[in-house]
């Protein structure tokens, strides 16, 4: 089979163009928020449903997007696809490869999106209850247990409300709780907007339980040990470790459950197209 003699001549359809985008939309993150302060995040990057900046559609564009400056993000996962998915799409075809990096991603934002909802709820029903049964006590009550400063702009607005709120404690405590509301329902807005997650790492995982079921024997050279691996033991490693990380809460800027997610959707979808005698 012959792809042509470009620099992309020895690549699947689909794994070239999902290399092309993703590189695209990086290049066009770094852009357009060095130039005009727009972060491509904001609108395409995956938000908690119940933040402002929730939109339908992060479910699918949130995979196309990537951590900057640092390249390391893009980087690791587009080797990835490159390495795996081409195998992938060679066997199954350009059509039903890309149903099944679609699914796996969308998939592992629903998994994400389950599992940050419960790390998140503690602190919206500490608001709901500072709402409800407001007072200095209750402030200092939320403030020890559930405050958490997510960005530069939230520091910011708590400093000044800190020093807002003591000046009034002890002159207008009335009004120093109606200021304290006033910061909390801001606190719930920035709270929840920050909560982004973009990245391939979902599908990606995806391919990597697929090539691990589909090539199961094949060996691969891991670079920290250097040692040979079948494919089946480190996909199973590979996928211990992140329910590991997940569930102690290590390296919490990495979705791991979202690459458990893209893990079981894969799983789910393959034995579907099994049963179905599909390939």
């Amino acid at each position: 089979m012959n792809y042509g003699a470009s620099p992309f001549g020895g690549l699947p359809p689909v794994v070239k163009n999902l290399l092309i985008i993703n590189v695209l939309f990086y290049l066009a993150s770094i852009v357009l928020n060095s130039t005009l302060g727009l972060p491509l995040e904001k609108f395409l990057g995956l938000h908690v449903p119940m933040a402002g900046d929730f939109g339908v559609h992060q479910l699918f564009t949130y995979m196309f997007l990537h951590a900057y400056p640092d390249p390391m993000h893009i980087f690791f996962n587009m080797f990835a696809l490159f390495m795996f998915g081409r195998m992938l799409e060679l066997v199954w075809g350009p059509r039903r490869f890309l149903v099944f990096y679609l699914v796996t991603g969308v998939g592992a934002a629903f998994v994400h999106l389950l599992t940050q909802y419960i790390d998140i709820l503690p602190v919206l029903k500490g608001i709901t209850h500072y709402m409800n049964n407001a007072g200095h006590e209750e402030l200092l009550l939320f403030l020890d247990e559930h405050l958490q400063i997510r960005s530069m702009e939230m520091q910011q607005k708590f400093n000044a409300f800190v020093a807002s709120y003591n000046e009034l404690l002890h002159t207008d405590p009335e009004l120093a709780t109606g200021l304290a509301r006033e910061y909390l329902y801001g606190f719930r807005s920035d709270y929840l907007n920050s909560h982004v997650t973009v990245g391939a790492s979902g599908a990606v995982f995806g391919i990597l339980l697929a090539f691990g079921m589909l090539f199961p024997n094949t060996r691969l050279m891991l670079l920290f040990p250097p040692i040979p691996i079948k494919a089946k033991y480190f996909v199973i490693g590979y996928g211990a470790l992140e329910l590991f990380l997940g569930i102690s809460g290590s390296m919490t800027n990495v979705a791991h459950f979202a690459h458990l997610g893209g893990m079981l959707f894969g799983f789910i979808l393959i034995k579907y197209w099994r049963s179905k005698g599909i390939y």
